[in-house]
C-alpha cells in the first residue's frame, strides 16, 4: 500500500478519534450543567465553556440544546459517554445472563441504585422543561415509552423462567415495574432518607412479592415412627 495511503488512513483514523473525544467532553459537560442547574437555566454557550470548545462545535458533535440532554441521559443509562444499544448496556447483558426470575429482577434493581442518582436529576430536568417546551414534552414522552417498551420485554423474559404469576398478564408486570422503576418513585424514597441500597433491596422484595408465584408450602403427610 503506497505511504500517502497509510498517511490518508492514519489521518482519517486521527480526525475520528479527536471528533469522539470532542463529542464525549461535551456530553460529560451537559450531563453536569443539567444536573446542577436543570435544563431552562443552561445555555449551550455554558456547556461549550465546560468542554472547552465553541458553541458551533457543540451544535456539530452532538446538536441543539434538547439532544444535549437526551445524550446526557443515554449516556448515564449506558454507563458510557459513547453510544450503547439498550440490549448491549451492561446491566441488560447482565439481566438477560441471570438463570432465574428472582436473580434478573435483584439485578435490575442493583443496577437501578447505581443509575438512579444521576438520571432522576436529568429526568427531572427534562420533565420541567416539558410544561413550556414541546420539544422537550416530545422526548420527555418518547423517552417514557422506550422505557415502557424495554419493561415489555423484560416482562417476557421473566415469564420465560415460568416463575410470574398466572393471573399477570405481561403487560401488567410491564406496568407494574414501569411505575416503580420510575425516577419519581426513586426521588421520594430518597426524600424519605433512604440509601440507594436500601432502595434497590425494597425493589428486589416488592417486584419479588408482588410479580412471581410463591412456592406452596404444605403440611408433611409423613408420621412419626416411635
Amino acid at each position: 500500500m503506497p505511504a500517502d495511503v497509510n498517511r490518508r488512513s492514519y489521518r482519517s483514523e486521527l480526525r475520528t478519534q479527536q471528533a469522539a473525544a470532542t463529542r464525549s467532553g461535551v456530553i460529560e459537560a451537559a450531563r453536569g450543567c443539567f444536573t446542577t442547574k436543570g435544563y431552562v437555566a443552561t445555555s449551550v454557550a455554558e456547556i461549550a465553556r465546560e468542554a472547552g470548545v465553541n458553541p458551533d462545535t457543540v451544535y456539530r458533535s452532538v446538536g441543539r440544546k434538547s439532544q444535549l440532554l437526551v445524550a446526557a441521559i443515554d449516556s448515564v443509562l449506558a454507563s458510557s459517554l459513547e453510544p450503547v444499544a439498550s440490549e448491549e448496556r451492561d446491566y441488560v447483558v447482565a439481566i438477560r445472563a441471570a438463570g432465574t426470575a428472582h436473580a434478573k429482577l435483584a439485578t435490575y434493581a442493583k443496577a437501578l441504585a447505581g443509575l438512579m442518582p444521576d438520571f432522576a436529576s436529568l429526568w427531572s430536568a427534562l420533565r420541567n422543561a416539558a410544561h413550556t417546551d414541546e420539544e422537550c414534552a416530545a422526548l420527555h414522552e418518547r423517552i417514557a415509552e422506550r422505557r415502557a417498551a424495554n419493561m415489555r420485554i423484560l416482562a417476557a423474559e421473566l415469564r420465560a423462567t415460568g416463575e410470574v404469576r398466572d393471573d399477570l398478564t405481561d403487560q401488567d408486570v410491564a406496568d407494574i415495574v414501569w411505575t416503580t422503576n420510575a425516577p419519581e418513585y426513586f426521588d421520594l424514597v430518597m426524600a424519605r432518607g433512604w440509601t440507594a441500597e436500601r432502595y434497590a433491596e425494597w425493589l428486589t422484595d416488592l417486584w419479588v412479592r408482588t410479580l412471581l408465584a410463591q412456592p406452596q408450602v404444605g403440611r408433611s403427610s409423613q408420621t412419626s415412627v416411635i
